[in-house]
């Protein structure tokens, strides 16, 4: 039996995963994070405790579960140190990939730089720049911080390159600090404390299946993100989809079992780029109020809007999805009208796909009638009957179960099928 099951955002991030995962974690040995780095947010309430994640995957909580940052992530060391001071029992549970890249000061830089010449609408945390220099192999990796000198004298080396030499300039044109070889010392002598959780995680991962543990990959971001498959050039720089976790961990595809796609019971995005159900008036307002729309990492408001099935049904067929987690359920509480994307309309022709081309799309939409009093239910059958409603719709309309319902902000507030 294949022991991998994977949980994926189906949407343009921001979709609830750290919940799922943490609702399930307790059932694998392995929790573990494939792609991005600290500009994602994963957000896990537990009583009267909201836990913020960025790096670390979301099975810490359960003792037993060992947690992988894997090769496909990039991390940045301040960052992931700040993470781990949150707790006290990590040696053993938290190793990290010999294969994933260093997001370093200077990667920091150029993004604010790029976004200062062409705002895409990144966290700025440096992510972008980072997958950048991996492609170009000009990348280090957390491997070499055993080295540390070897591994200067390689950032020295492209510090003086022609591009970083242009970078430096631009950066005091537009009055950004640049960081100097002395600041990057600094950082990697503050990262050998990392070095005790940096291993093999590739090995780690084929010994767990030749043992029949139980693994579960954990993705950042969502599917609309997707370097390739997302709303280009608005997206995310590492592939977000079920085919990036095979990449980003050396785990291979005949390995994956349970495909679970997240969503939300309607649609938000940060930063810029093409959002077909975005609404700047009332709903997009009492949306945003409501499920506290605003980034566990930046703080920014989420752009709101209803569910677009469009593009929830591209993204179930990108990741092959066997079932779906709808989250927030609860946020659409009090709406006398629900109203779902079906189709687009582009120069006077219905689209049941997303385009290449996005200019000009308007959302063509199916109306249904709202509800009241879904928070905290812990039965489908105790759902009202128009929430019910809603859900058979959107699995009629994507051919897949909507197997776990999210009814409100605790752990405990989930339904599953």
């Amino acid at each position: 039996m294949n022991a991998v099951d994977l949980i994926v955002g189906i949407q343009w991030g921001d979709e609830g995963k750290g919940k799922i995962v943490d609702r399930i974690a307790k059932n694998y040995d392995y929790i573990v994070r494939y792609q991005g780095g600290h500009n994602a947010g994963h957000t896990i309430v537990t009583g009267n405790k909201k836990l913020a994640l960025h790096l670390i995957p979301s099975g810490i909580l359960y003792p037993h579960c060992k947690n992988i940052i894997a090769n496909g992530t990039v991390i940045r060391p301040r960052a992931l140190l700040t993470e781990m001071k949150d707790f006290n029992d990590l040696e053993g549970r938290l190793f990290v990939s010999q294969k994933a890249h260093l997001i370093l000061a200077y990667h920091e830089a150029i993004d604010r730089i790029k976004e200062s010449v062409q705002a895409i609408g990144t966290t700025g945390k440096g992510i972008g720049p980072a997958y950048t220099d991996k492609i170009a192999r000009c990348g280090a990796r957390m491997g070499e911080l055993c080295d540390k000198e070897k591994l200067l004298a390689k950032i020295q080396a492209h510090l003086d390159s022609p591009i970083m030499q242009a970078y430096r300039l631009q950066a005091q044109s537009y009055n950004i600090p640049f960081p100097t070889i002395q600041e990057i010392r600094e950082e990697i002598d503050e990262a050998q404390e990392l070095l005790p959780y940096i291993t093999d995680t590739t090995s780690m991962l084929w010994d767990a299946l030749d043992n029949n543990e139980r693994i579960l990959l954990e993705g950042a971001q969502g599917s609309m993100l997707d370097i390739d498959h997302g709303t280009y050039p608005f997206v995310t720089s590492s592939s977000t989809l079920a085919c990036g976790a095979c990449a980003g961990t050396g785990l291979a595809p005949n390995t994956l079992h349970r495909i679970i796609g997240v969503t939300k019971a309607y649609c938000t995005r940060v930063g810029n780029g093409i959002f077909p159900t975005e609404d700047n008036g009332y709903a997009g307002d009492f949306l945003r109020q409501k499920g506290n729309e605003f980034g566990t990492t930046t703080g920014r408001a989420r752009r709101c809007g209803w569910l677009d099935l469009v593009a929830l049904k591209t993204a179930c067929r990108l990741n092959g999805c066997t079932e779906i987690a709808m989250m927030k359920l609860d946020v659409l509480d009090g709406c006398d009208i629900i109203k779902v994307c079906t189709a687009y309309e582009q120069n006077g022709k219905n689209l049941s796909y997303f385009p290449y081309n996005y200019n000009h799309i308007k959302p063509i939409y199916t109306t249904m009638n709202g509800w009241e009093q879904s928070a905290g239910t812990k039965t489908f059958i105790q759902l009202p009957k128009a929430a019910q409603d809603y859900i058979h719709f959107i699995e009629e309309q994507t051919k897949v179960r909507v197997s776990f319902l999210s009814t409100g902000a605790d752990r405990e507030d989930t339904i599953e099928r």
